[in-house]
């Protein structure tokens, strides 16, 4: 028996259909066209065409010569600086086989860059990171622009990657595209393990070498890193929306299964393409419900923060407007049923053993909170994603997931969750707008008002904690870190030493026009704060010792001072000379003058209206 939809889901969808009517309608026209004009070799010239199967040997020259079979685009994110992105070395060949086995092609297209904020983490090179989400999103549109092709497979993970893959091929939506993951690396040392290490050096209790020992045994081997980031937030999130296969986003690297999934993956696009038995393009599959379910799925199991900037850019580009109010609604009616790190102890792998995507996605079915009513990469209906693959003589198959689950300390039930919210808030007030991840918060740091300390970097902050000027209570306020400013770097360096204050008894809060992302931690932090300072935004008015009030429960961000006096007051401004150039910055200037602002998906890629 089918549960009825949520009656507040509905709504949102609905509001999120009637705001987007006349953008929808338009992406919806192009696609159209797009696919009138074809994707078919036949349109090109022999000179075009010769060029396009010049490197094929003779039997996929002579398929694509025959323009009856389809030709399927790989677009890949390797490198093998990336733990995540290393196993994908050798998928363009393992692609090419499989399509080979059911009579097409698959060429690589191009490639995208992928960055790593792990690495790049406190470094200039961390200023590119949101910046990167945009480029690779022209950079597939420039991989997918040769009209050769009638499919796309798409081979990324992480942060900036996933999201920036799925915008450059929303503007080729007339074609199906499927996602093709890799996997999280095993389990290593204990995310709390970890993060208790980070620590103790933020207090100078154990040197680089321990640290570095800590963070080695933590990020270990190929895959995807284990705690609850954007990266998994990702995979999670694409499944959601029906844009891979069932079951497919936590199967580790190298494993059989894995394989298996590679190579299927491979073989469906080639069914959905326009030449196949079953066309469905990624225009019918992102829709509005899918987004929405995306949203749930995110929210329901406390995902990364900076998806509430990426989902906004990736409906934008399928002819949506969805904003903070559309996560806070669906927040409010959304139970949180994950633990898992930053949320918990466990990891993505402890996720996948007790239950993993087929339970999540079947206890939120049952609730009523997905839409079932979709199109996706495996065919018609959420519900078939309540199943998970298996190995049966070597070939996948895909058996009803399991009905409880394994671990109700990691995942549980919609019906008696770990709470019944979701794990995000949005907090308005005379500061602006802001998004906070409560769902790894303690039990009573909802709400605070204490007084501001005022810093432009995470550099700063840390030279004033290790000076001992931060044992107190306060609001620690770090702007200019905004997209305009300087590309919006993660402020993940503040983490352990306001984690340390905390532990200390303190009353402590972030309020900063940058971004935390997925491992945001304990300490109540209100990120992506809009407008930035460098657009005039009332952060750039706070003094030090002035009180800021933070109440998450109310979704209240207010600076406590007259209205008389903040007029009178000079709006701060900073030299961001030095952000801006170095580590390659000096290219992406114009770039990074035409972001948006964090609820527009700080984003350079659409027309302002």
């Amino acid at each position: 028996m089918t549960t009825p939809l949520n009656a507040r889901i509905a709504e949102i969808t609905e509001r999120i259909e009637q705001r987007s009517k006349a953008d929808r309608q338009h992406y919806l026209e192009r696609m159209a066209e797009a696919r009138r004009q074809g994707p078919h070799r036949g349109a090109l010239s022999c000179g075009n065409l010769a060029h396009g199967f010049a490197a094929c040997d003779k039997g996929d020259k002579q398929e694509l010569r025959s323009l009856t079979k389809a030709n399927i685009a790989i677009v890949t994110a390797y490198n093998d600086m990336l733990s995540a992105h290393q196993p994908y070395h050798d998928y363009p060949d393992k692609i090419k086989a499989a399509i080979r086995e059911v009579g097409s092609v698959a060429q690589v297209a191009g490639g995208v860059p992928a960055m790593c904020d792990g690495v790049t983490q406190g470094q200039p090179g961390m200023d590119l990171s949101l910046l990167s989400r945009d480029v690779i999103a022209m950079a597939s549109a420039v991989s997918l622009s040769h009209n050769m092709f009638d499919g796309g497979l798409l081979l990324g993970i992480c942060d900036k990657i996933v999201p920036g893959l799925l915008i450059g091929a929303l503007s080729f939506g007339h074609l199906p595209f499927v996602f093709v993951p890799a996997g999280p690396m095993p389990s290593g040392i204990t995310n709390k393990e970890k993060a208790r290490v980070r620590e103790l050096y933020a207090e100078g209790k154990v040197d680089k070498e321990q640290l570095l020992e800590a963070e080695s045994a933590s990020y270990h081997s190929p895959g995807t890193c284990t705690f609850y980031g954007t990266a998994n937030s990702n995979q999670l999130v694409i499944e959601m929306m029906g844009l891979q296969l069932p079951g497919s986003s936590f199967v580790n690297p190298g494993s059989e299964l894995r394989d298996a999934l590679t190579r299927v993956a491979a073989q469906q696009v080639t069914r959905l393409t326009d030449l196949g038995t079953d066309y469905t393009p990624m225009s019918e599959i992102v829709t509005a419900k899918s987004i929405v379910n995306g949203l749930v799925g995110l929210i329901a199991t406390g995902g990364s923060t900076n998806h509430t900037m990426h989902l906004i850019a990736v409906a934008r580009a399928a002819g949506y407007r969805i904003n903070w109010d559309d996560f806070a609604d669906i927040s409010a009616v959304t139970p949180l049923v994950t633990r898992i790190y930053p949320n918990g102890d466990a990891d993505i792998n402890h996720f996948q053993r007790a239950g993993g995507m087929a339970y999540l996605i079947r206890t939120l079915l049952d609730a009523g909170l997905l839409h079932e009513d979709v199109k996706t990469v495996a065919g018609d209906g959420l519900r078939r994603y309540t199943q998970r693959p298996t190995l049966v003589d070597g070939k996948v198959k895909w058996v009803d997931g399991p009905t409880e689950s394994v671990d109700t300390e990691v995942l549980r039930s919609a019906a008696e969750p770990f709470s019944d919210h979701g794990g995000l808030a949005v907090l308005s007030g005379n500061l602006g707008r802001a998004v906070m991840k409560t769902s790894s918060i303690p039990e009573g740091t909802e709400q605070i008002t204490a007084p501001a300390v005022i810093f432009s970097s995470q550099h700063q902050l840390d030279a004033a904690f290790k000076a001992g000027e931060l044992d107190k209570d306060c609001v620690v306020v770090v702007r200019f870190q905004g997209p305009k400013a300087c590309g919006m770097p993660e402020l993940h360096k503040l983490t352990p030493p306001l984690g340390v204050l905390q532990k200390r008894g303190h009353k402590v809060a972030l309020v900063t026009d940058g971004r935390m992302s997925g491992a945001s931690g304990k300490v109540p932090a209100a990120i992506h704060l809009t407008p930035e300072a460098v657009d005039g935004g009332l952060i750039g008015k706070i003094q030090a010792g002035d009180l800021v009030r933070l109440d998450a429960e109310n979704g209240v961000i207010e600076l406590l001072v007259s209205s008389d006096e903040l007029e009178q007051r000079a709006q701060a401004t900073l030299d961001l000379t030095a952000d801006h150039y170095g580590m390659g910055r000096e290219l992406f200037g114009a770039l990074r003058g035409q972001l948006s602002g964090a609820e527009e998906g700080a984003c350079s890629l659409f027309v302002k209206q």
